[in-house]
């Protein structure tokens, strides 16, 4: 009974913790709720995240402020054409040793952070792109045959501008795949506008506390995997994933129509990591139906590629999928 009572002690604290870290941040930044919500439960679950928008709309501020709130070492690296794969993960140089030899030694790129801003990476050129996908993906990078491990936690936060387009490596699907979601930044409201100007051109400057360790972060994850998910909600999930596959019996006649390809496993399992991560920081100990709908547009938008009628028409990956939850829920279970 006790390991019981303990147990519920950690999932009580955790959601705790979170809410301190979301208030926080939202001290600091303003507007941007869904966004900042987001990224916590993309951290938390241990996944990386890709974030869209116009420019000057607070990503890197966004990314900065959540690396010091949970005091995680922060690295930037401004992705442009001339950037080397060497330039992020490092490389070995040699240099004379104590015994007058010379030898070969490490040299840490900025890659070796926990928090790895990616700032505009399409306009880095696909050599160097690919240079991120093991570390993404194994949490480790190879130097001249030796593999080096990334630090602990390790998150890519990578930022996109989706309009200028010239001079850019649009990102392939296979790196695609690797971030967990992709997270749409909206333009700010008039209120908050103003708020922005405010805090910005004044001279009241904002202190930011550290709210969580690094080592409470970890713990987070691990608590997060913990969350019970149903068979009804892994169900709903996989029909979900599935009927984003124009030749599934679960398609909709918008996928039919407007899709080439799905998302694959992966698609899935982020999913599933993110309504996880999402049903601790409210505080619950199991997924609901209203996690998988909430999650389903970050986590799927980017890993549906639409096919010619589809670009013609103009019609958006979110709107396939907002059709496919709204079909699928109507046919069961309720939104709690």
């Amino acid at each position: 009974m006790s390991s019981i009572k303990e147990k519920e002690q950690q999932f009580v604290h955790a959601a705790e913790t979170v809410s301190k870290v979301r208030e926080e941040i939202r001290s600091f930044i303003v507007g941007q709720e869904e966004v900042i919500d987001q990224v916590l439960w993309s951290i938390f679950s241990g996944g990386h995240v890709l974030l869209e928008g116009l420019p000057g709309l607070g990503k890197t501020m966004l990314i900065k402020t959540v690396a010091q709130c949970l005091d995680l070492q922060f690295s930037r690296i401004q992705f442009t054409p001339d950037l080397m794969p060497s330039d992020i993960t490092g490389t070995m140089l040699l240099q004379a040793e104590d015994s007058g030899k010379q030898g070969f030694s490490f040299h840490k790129g900025p890659l070796f952070a926990n928090i790895v801003l990616a700032d505009e990476i399409n306009r880095a050129t696909p050599k160097t792109q690919s240079a991120l996908l093991e570390a993404m993906g194994e949490k480790t990078v190879t130097i001249m045959g030796e593999t080096k491990e990334m630090e602990k936690p390790f998150f890519v936060l990578a930022t996109q501008n989706p309009i200028d387009m010239e001079g850019t490596y649009p990102l392939p699907e296979a790196q695609l795949d690797r971030f967990i979601c992709k997270v749409q930044v909206r333009y700010p409201s008039k209120e908050e506008l103003k708020e922005i100007a405010i805090r910005t051109t004044g001279v009241k400057t904002f202190g930011l506390e550290k709210i969580a360790t690094i080592k409470e972060v970890q713990e987070l994850q691990k608590l997060s995997k913990e969350i019970l998910v149903s068979d009804e909600m892994l169900n709903f999930a996989v029909d979900v994933v599935s009927a984003t596959h124009p030749d599934s019996e679960d398609a909709t006649e918008m996928v039919k129509q407007y899709v080439q390809f799905g998302s694959g496993p992966r698609g899935l399992q982020s999913l599933i990591q993110m309504a996880k991560a999402r049903a601790l920081c409210l505080g619950r100990y199991h997924v609901s139906l209203g996690d998988i709908k909430q999650l389903a547009l970050p986590v799927l938008r980017h890993r549906l590629l639409l096919n010619f009628e589809g670009e013609a028409t103009g019609i958006t990956a979110d709107e396939i999928i907002t059709g496919i939850t709204n079909e699928l829920s109507g046919q069961g279970v309720k939104v709690k």
